[in-house]
Order: C-alpha cells, then structure tokens, then sequence
C-alpha cells in the first residue's frame, strides 16, 4: 500500500523533494491532482522517508 507522505503546491517543488527521496533509495511516486502534487512511498518506507524529509527541508 502506498502512503502520502509529502504533499507540494507546484510541480518543481515536488521533483525536488522526490529526487532527494529517491537519491536516499526511496520509491516514489507522484499524483497530480487540482494543482497539488502528493508524494508516495511505500507504506512500510513512511516513516523512513519522513525523517530523509524532515532532515533536508
């Protein structure tokens, strides 16, 4: 299952924040919906990818 994690008002913000993840060996997707980008990762990888967030931003 996977679990939004990240949730960006514009699409370069979104490509920044999933390179990083991705970088750090994280699958990602992203969701485009009304203008906001989600970011998905695995529901097991949630909290992981959170702390890789929390670090950089």
């Amino acid at each position: 299952m996977w679990t939004v994690i990240y949730v960006a008002h514009d699409e370069k913000d979104a490509r920044k924040v999933s390179e990083k993840l991705t970088s750090e060996g994280f699958l990602v997707k992203i969701n485009e919906s009304d203008g906001m980008f989600e970011l998905l990762v695995p529901g097991c990888e949630a909290k992981e990818a959170h702390e890789v967030i929390d670090e950089c931003y």
